[in-house]
C-alpha cells in the first residue's frame, strides 16, 4: 500500500488506487462527470493545495531563491493544525490502501506536489 504522487490528467497505472486532486481549481473545460474517466481525479481535496497567493508566487518563481521561499511558505501553511491533521490522515491511509495525489504542473520539481511528497514522507507515509 502506498501513495503515488502524480500529474493529474496522465494515464493511471495499475494499483494506483483512488486519485486525489490537490489543486485549487477543477480542470478547465472538463465536465465534472468526466474528471475521473479522463484521469484527473476521483476526489477533489483543495485543502492540500497552496493558497491562491502561494500558487501565484510559485508560478512567478524564477530562481532557486524564489522557489525556496515558496516551499517555506507552503510548509508553513501545511503546518496549521487542520492541515497537519489532514497530512497525518493521508500518511496513515497510505499504510492501508493505495492512493494517488497530485496536480496539473508539468515539472514536479517546481510544483507543490514535490513538497507534499516530502511532507507526507516525514509523517511516515509509504511513497511510491
Amino acid at each position: 500500500m502506498a501513495i503515488r504522487v502524480v500529474r493529474l490528467g496522465t494515464p493511471r497505472v495499475p494499483g494506483e488506487g483512488l486519485r486525489i486532486g490537490t489543486v485549487r481549481r477543477p480542470p478547465r473545460g472538463v465536465p465534472k462527470a468526466e474528471f475521473a474517466s479522463r484521469d484527473f481525479y476521483d476526489v477533489w481535496l483543495p485543502e492540500a493545495a497552496p493558497s491562491e497567493e502561494l500558487v501565484k508566487q510559485a508560478q512567478a518563481a524564477e530562481s532557486d531563491k524564489d522557489w525556496a521561499a515558496f516551499k517555506r511558505k507552503y510548509r508553513a501553511e501545511m503546518s496549521h493544525p487542520e492541515k497537519a491533521r489532514l497530512l497525518d490522515l493521508l500518511a496513515a491511509l497510505s499504510q492501508r490502501t493505495d492512493l494517488a495525489m497530485g496536480c496539473y504542473c508539468e515539472d514536479e520539481a517546481h510544483c507543490h506536489r514535490s513538497v507534499l511528497r516530502d511532507l507526507l514522507a516525514e509523517r511516515g507515509a509509504v511513497i511510491r
